[in-house]
């Protein structure tokens, strides 16, 4: 019986189908070991956003800067800033900045820059309300009186000086009931501000209630602001370390090393923004009100009455949220339609100067803060304008009114008619082609030349010319 044993195998030797697995094993570690990843416990540098104000404070800029808040929070920024350089603005808009960040999960550093820059009237109030409150050096805050669109209350008259800055006599009480709620419900609300982030309540009281303003080295110290920084890299480095309060508790600002990120105000808020200025809107009401007398003065025109109802819309959108004087706006309608009464009734000047006048007082008064009045320059470019059409216009009406008649019977007086055919007393003439029956107190023969010296219906009375013309007239 012949039995089989199996090959002898090296000693230490294995199958290959063994092996294979284990070298495929060490070749993927040896490929993960080259690949990058994450160390752990690492996370992404801290970020600050930054949102700018730059101009008057309206609509457009509040909606602006409540969507940049929310998206710091949604995105985790580690702190927002807020460069500011403001006249002011809507009261309405100003409290929607300011509950946005009384609101806001991340700090909001507020800084009245570059230099020469200022935060008066509302911005003012978002200095007080933003966690810290910067300045650089040459800007200046202050003159918080509020006023109320339509014209009332006007400011109040300032506190007599005393030699020091931002401090005065107390002004006498308000006589206007109206004015005297909205200056104290203003002061309450801003001295609350002053409590919740321990600044000066005194000055901030003193800026509602005498419109005083001060200086950035003042500013700190008298309590008002917190820190002076030069520029963002300052900024940055002051407030490194410094405790503020949110309404989640105290929270300690890590500032070094923070990426900038800027966030600038989308086409929209552009948009909102460049027709909140009050030249803008001057502007677009002269277009709106002349596109839509043009369109009634010639019917089916159509682009400038589609034109000036836009114009005009937008020109009211602005207007009311402006602090407007309607007094100051009826004088101007009333100026402009004068004006256009002029063309229609000539009045050789009067209602024009009239209109004009009119139109120029009501330019002037028609914005109330003196912050965000209309330019004087765009004021009398205009009313020059005005004044330059309707002295043409007249002239022109003086100089149509001076020649004589082209049209109606009333031409047929200066023309020269020729004889048809000869006749004694009556007979047929020719007048631009047209036949006419003629009387005549003298023998007419063909051809002969008459000037036509009056007319009864549809017979002309005629004279022989003493010199005959070249050719009919």
């Amino acid at each position: 019986m012949e039995m089989h044993f199996p090959q002898d195998r090296p000693i230490g030797s294995r199958p290959q189908r063994r092996t294979l697995p284990i070298l495929q094993s060490l070749l993927l570690v040896l490929f993960g070991l080259t690949l990058p990843f994450p160390t752990l416990g690492s996370s992404p540098a801290p970020e600050a956003l930054i949102l700018t104000i730059n101009g008057g404070i309206g609509p457009a800029v509040s909606d602006y800067i409540r969507k940049g808040l929310e998206r710091a929070a949604t995105e985790n920024y580690a702190l927002v800033i807020l460069q500011m350089d403001t006249p002011g603005g809507l009261d309405s808009s100003m409290r929607t900045i300011i509950k946005a960040i009384l609101t806001s999960p991340v700090p909001v550093v507020s800084h009245v820059w570059p230099e020469g820059s200022r935060a008066a009237s509302a911005g003012t109030y978002i200095l007080y309300a933003s966690h810290v409150a910067a300045m650089a050096p040459a800007t200046n805050l202050g003159a918080a009186t509020p006023v109320s669109i339509g014209g009332l209350p006007h400011l109040p008259e300032p506190a007599p000086e005393t030699g020091q800055e931002g401090e005065g006599a107390p002004p006498p009480p308000a006589t206007d009931p109206m004015k005297a709620k909205i200056i104290n419900d203003a002061a309450a609300y801003i001295k609350s501000l002053a409590v919740r982030h321990n600044r000066n309540q005194e000055w901030a009281e003193q800026a509602v209630r005498e419109s005083v303003s001060l200086t950035a080295t003042k500013a700190l110290q008298l309590g008002v602001i917190d820190l002076i920084a030069a520029d963002l890299d300052d900024l940055l480095r002051q407030i490194h370390g410094r405790t503020v309060r949110l309404d989640s508790g105290p929270l300690t600002l890590q500032t070094l090393g923070l990426q900038i990120i800027r966030h600038d105000p989308d086409w929209r808020d552009r948009l909102l923004a460049a027709v909140s200025d009050p030249n803008i809107a001057y502007i677009l009401l002269l277009v709106g009100l002349y596109g839509l007398i043009f369109e009634a003065t010639h019917p089916g025109a159509l682009l400038p009455g589609i034109a000036g109802a836009i114009a005009l819309i937008l020109a009211l959108y602005t207007f009311q949220i402006l602090p407007v004087n309607y007094a100051g706006l009826g004088l101007l309608i009333l100026g402009l339609a004068l004006m256009i009464a002029e063309a229609f009734a000539p009045s050789f000047g009067v209602l024009g100067l009239g209109g004009i006048a009119s139109f120029v007082f009501g330019s002037i008064i028609l914005v109330e803060d003196e912050e965000l009045r209309i330019s004087l320059h765009l004021i009398t470019a205009t009313a020059l304008s005005s004044a330059a059409f309707l002295f043409w216009l007249t002239s022109r009406i003086y100089r149509l009114r001076r020649q004589a008649v082209r049209c109606g019977s009333e031409e047929l007086l200066s023309l020269i008619a020729t004889a048809s055919d000869n006749f004694s007393d009556s007979g047929w003439v020719l007048v631009r082609g047209e036949s006419w029956q003629a009387d005549c107190g003298t023998p007419v023969h063909k051809g002969q030349q008459m000037r036509i010296v009056g007319r009864d219906g549809l017979r002309l009375q005629v004279e022989p010319l003493k010199e005959p013309l070249n050719k009919e007239s």
